[in-house]
């Protein structure tokens, strides 16, 4: 909201010696954000000059120029820029004639734009300055002739400084307004909000004897003499706020829509962000500026019979003032009169009846309308307008009345007009009901030895009605302050007014044994170790399509359930995620798409995997006016599905580059099968793999993680290695992509020791070679594993070195070397103790599989 400061002065005392900044500096001193200062740009030499005479030059290029000799200093005297008193300057425009005052730019000054103004040869002549326009001046956008004081009202005397006279010489400051706070979307409201902060009087535009006076001579004394009859439907309440509190209509007839907006309300406007568009409309938008109620007016003559106040059926149609016409909603609120809709409610007027240029009767109307419903119609229709803003937020009810007075006055004095008494109320301003709070309460939460005078002041100063009855204060709140409906919204109003800087820092201790679960840090600690190894974490929305669950969700397409949100985001996407992968392809294929080929991401986050044959969600929502039972809380968590974390991985692209003497290195599946290390070292997990199959993984390139518990139970956990093609594909990434899913939470719930350092010991390792003979079937963890499982506590460590398959070997068999390393904590091992440890490993191979030692 802009504040030009001169129209603030009105209100509310400003220091003459404030500067722009201190008067912002108060504003946020009472909570209102700072945004920016706004200053006229037209500085210089700019003055009131007399036309002495005037000669039309035509030119051979078809245009006729005029040669004006100017006064623009009392005859004699020196003028502003220090020249004569009388120059010749050429001018374009024809709008004017000898005796004219207009408004002289001299050399020296500067216009908008930074447009300096110099004396220059043109035409024939030097033009020693020059008579503004409006746009010329940055007031508005007409540049068809120059500015004619008397067409302005304005008489002032040759020489006087212009931008004064025309409130150029004006400055605006800004706030940002929060949404629980419309009423500081007036100068009346910031007026008062600054009275708050410096301890000014204020005077409330609202409260004039003399808008009574106007109501007096505008409103009928009989029903039978209302030219306008108004009506509301109280039957379409929304959730029990009625369509309109309140509905005040005057009639003002005699109006000159043709007289030009006064140069002080059209800078007033410009100053606050609207720009003029005549006198009718300006005087509407200048009552709402200051006084925080949207006004809208009729051409009386174009309306037929009365005003009714009604929900739209649906499929109505109505054209707007910006030419466009809408199909209606059955939850919009409409303004109509006998013919059908002539408006939206605090939203836009209806092309039939506006205002224009012709209209010499109008209809005012300032009514209180529904803040959900106009918030609804705004965004609907796309039609944000200075009106819903301030309707959405909610207008005080008891300023309709001295609005609609407010706008007849002005037409009166500004438009000539005369109100007649043919107008009429409909409704009034709401009543705020009472609230007890503790005289204790602000000093108990806020940490400051309050007063309680200092309580009492502050709630007054606010506009609330303080009772004190024993140890509680009784507050009613202002009808202006909506957002005002508990004790402790009272008391932020009290340390608002108070000075938040009184309230004391002090930094909270916070209390042993409540920092991280271990399963938090382990979380962590998972993400950090990816980090470090070049992954980048992401984030995606959980929003899925059926397809992708159904793909992902399970080894077996359609064995996992999927939840579906009942008010989707978008109808394709309305399943929650049973998976981490879906999301990463959609990452992965943004970043694709826009070059960058080479991905490591990965995000750890929930996924939602229903049980199969159970219904989830509640019936009824509790209400927020009360904690719910134990009871109520145990039937609401057993209504959400589990929603464990997961960790997914995507890997695509180089993960080296091409360098010279050195090719590129592409991720595979062996870089997801590596990342199954690093989980396991950062979650302190006994992780292995086996060769497994999935429907979204490349066939034969796919491994089931496994974890191993305390008991040395296993359990498959996800999934590592390349996803198929035809996924690749689909989603336009390259053929080759690795990918790792695994369940976090099972990894954790097996992992019941901490992450420990491995003992260094001195005494020396005993290596050998293990070369098993199998069936080409088998996979090579599955070996391995058996024979670490048979090797015993002295294996240190396991790898697979070689796998052969061909001559001096069966049909369907293959050879699988493995590096063994045995070493003891306590002794330096003998080659038959490392022997001994290697046949028990082959032993157990040949159990499962029948592996033989090959020689």
């Amino acid at each position: 909201m802009r504040i030009p400061l001169s129209w603030l002065g009105e209100y509310v005392e400003i220091d003459a010696e404030a500067t722009p900044r201190e008067v912002l500096d108060a504003f946020v001193r009472v909570g209102l954000e700072d945004e920016a200062i706004h200053e006229t740009q037209a500085a210089g030499p700019i003055v009131v000059g007399e036309v002495l005479e005037t000669t039309p030059e035509p030119q051979s290029n078809g245009k006729t120029i005029n040669w004006v000799q100017v006064r623009v200093a009392p005859e004699g005297e020196q003028a502003a820029d220090g020249g004569a008193d009388v120059r010749g300057i050429v001018c374009g425009a024809h709008n004017f004639v000898a005796g004219d005052r207009v408004v002289v730019t001299l050399p020296g000054a500067v216009l908008p734009g930074d447009f300096h103004i110099a004396a220059r040869k043109t035409y024939g002549h030097v033009s020693d300055g020059m008579m503004a326009s409006m746009r010329e001046l940055g007031i508005g956008d007409d540049h068809d002739g120059i500015i004619v004081l008397r067409d302005l009202g304005i008489d002032a005397e040759v020489g006087t400084p212009a931008l004064p006279l025309l409130g150029l010489d004006d400055v605006a400051v800004e706030v940002s307004v929060t949404p629980d706070r419309g009423y500081a979307m007036s100068m009346r409201g910031l007026a008062r909000e600054y009275s708050h902060a410096t301890g000014a009087t204020f005077n409330d535009p609202a409260l004039r004897p003399e808008l009574n006076e106007i109501l007096e001579a505008g409103l009928a004394t009989d029903a039978a003499e209302v030219r306008v009859p108004l009506s509301i439907d109280e039957s379409l309440a929304v959730r029990d706020q009625p369509l309109s509190r309140v509905f005040a209509g005057l009639v003002v007839t005699g109006v000159d829509a043709s007289r030009p907006t006064p140069a002080w309300l059209a800078q007033r406007l410009r100053l606050a962000g609207i720009r003029s568009l005549g006198i009718l409309i300006d005087i509407t938008n200048y009552v709402m500026l200051e006084l925080g109620q949207p006004i809208h007016g009729y051409d009386l003559d174009l309306l037929r019979g009365g005003i009714h106040v009604r929900r739209a059926t649906a499929g109505e149609r109505l054209t707007t003032l910006d030419g466009k016409d809408r199909e209606l909603s059955d939850e919009d609120i409409l303004i109509t009169d006998d013919r059908g809709a002539i408006g939206l409610a605090g939203t836009m007027g209806g092309a039939e009846t506006e205002l224009n240029d012709a209209t010499t009767n109008v209809f005012i109307e300032a009514a209180n309308f529904s803040p959900i419903s106009i918030a609804r119609t705004a965004r609907r229709h796309k039609l944000p307008s200075e009106a819903s803003r301030r309707f959405e937020r909610e207008v005080d009810t008891a300023v309709a009345i001295p609005a609609a007075a407010r706008v007849a006055e002005l037409l009166v004095e500004l438009a000539g007009g005369t109100v007649q008494p043919v107008g009429s109320i409909v409704g009034g301003a709401e009543t705020r009901d009472e609230i007890v709070m503790p005289a204790s309460l602000p000093a108990t939460l806020m940490g400051i030895d309050y007063q309680r005078s200092e309580v009492v002041k502050a709630l007054e100063d606010v506009g609330c009605t303080v009772v004190e009855r024993g140890d509680d204060l009784v507050v009613t709140p202002p009808t202006w302050r909506p957002d005002l409906t508990s004790d402790v919204t009272l008391v932020e109003e009290v340390a608002r007014l108070n000075g938040f800087d009184r309230i004391p820092s002090v930094l909270p201790i916070a209390p042993a044994g409540r920092g991280f679960t271990r399963e938090q840090q382990l979380r962590r600690q998972l993400s950090d170790v990816l980090a470090a190894t070049g992954q980048v974490e992401v984030l995606s929305y959980p929003f899925v399509t059926e397809t992708d669950n159904e793909l992902f969700g399970s080894a077996v397409a359609g064995e996992q359930p999927s939840m579906v949100l009942a008010n989707p985001m978008d109808a394709t996407t309305r399943w929650l995620r049973t998976s981490m992968l879906p999301g990463l392809i959609g990452v992965a294929h943004r970043n694709v798409s826009r070059g960058l080929t080479d991905l490591a991401i990965f995000e750890l986050g929930r996924v939602f995997r229903p049980e199969p044959g159970r219904t989830y969600g509640v019936d009824e929502v509790p209400v927020i006016a009360q904690r719910p039972s134990e009871t109520r809380l145990a039937e609401l968590n057993d209504g959400i599905p589990p929603q464990p974390h997961w960790l997914g991985v995507l890997l695509l692209g180089d993960r080296s580059d091409k360098q010279p003497g050195l090719g590129a290195v592409h991720y595979g599946w062996q870089d997801a099968i590596e990342l199954v290390d690093r989980v396991a070292t950062a979650t302190a997990a006994d992780l292995r793999v086996r060769q497994g199959s999935h429907q979204a993984f490349h066939p034969g390139r796919c491994a089931e993680v496994l974890v191993v518990d305390a008991e040395g139970r296993e359990s498959v956990v996800g999934y590592a290695g390349e996803l198929h093609p035809s996924v690749t594909v689909e989603h336009d990434l390259p053929r080759v992509v690795a990918a790792l899913e695994v369940d976090v939470d099972a990894i954790l719930a097996a992992s019941d020791r901490h992450v420990l350092a491995r003992t260094i010991t001195g005494y020396p390792a005993a290596t050998q070679d293990l070369s098993l003979v199998v069936p080409a079937e088998v996979s090579a963890g599955e070996v391995g594993a058996a024979v670490r499982e048979g090797a015993g506590e002295l294996l240190e460590h396991l790898a697979l070195v070689d796998d052969y398959r061909g001559a001096g070997l069966e049909e369907g068999k293959k050879s699988l070397t493995f590096a063994l390393r045995f070493r003891s904590n306590e002794r330096t091992l003998t080659a038959a103790e490392a022997t001994e440890a290697k046949e028990a490993g082959a032993a157990i191979a040949a159990e499962r599989f029948g592996a033989a030692i090959r020689a």
